[in-house]
């Protein structure tokens, strides 16, 4: 299965942010299986060391590196941000970067906490909640 988790989940997975703490853990141990390959959006990665600033800096590459060791980072050409774009009918420019993503992948599923964002995605999004009862 291959899947693209948006930068939420794995910010709540490193700062154990509630509700969604444990799901998002859930999500990256499926991904950390062989069967399952998991992806995450270039731009996230900035997004992420971004939110982590407040963490020591050797910590904070410590969990990056991690998280990359089982994320695979995909990224869009040209073509595909110009794409992404003139697609007015996603509310937030980001998220129709994941859907983009996760269309050049040919994902599954996008795993995220915001699915609401995501109505005009062509990839369904999912929370993590519902992604673990699926298949953990």
């Amino acid at each position: 299965m291959v899947i693209l988790v948006d930068a939420n989940v794995v910010i709540d997975y490193i700062l154990n942010r509630e509700p969604s703490c444990k799901s998002a853990g859930k999500v990256m141990k499926i991904c950390s299986q062989k069967e399952n390959s998991g992806f995450i959006a270039l731009h996230s990665v900035s997004i992420i060391w971004y939110v982590l600033r407040r963490i020591p800096d050797a910590e904070r590459r410590e969990w990056m590196k991690r998280i990359l060791n089982i994320l695979k980072v995909v990224s869009i050409t040209h073509d595909e941000v110009l794409e992404a774009i003139a697609m007015d009918s996603f509310k937030d420019f980001e998220d129709c970067l994941q859907d983009r993503s996760a269309v050049a992948i040919q994902a599954q599923y996008i795993i995220t906490s915001n699915t609401k964002d995501f109505s005009e995605s062509m990839i369904k999004a999912i929370t993590p909640e519902a992604f673990c009862e699926k298949y953990a």
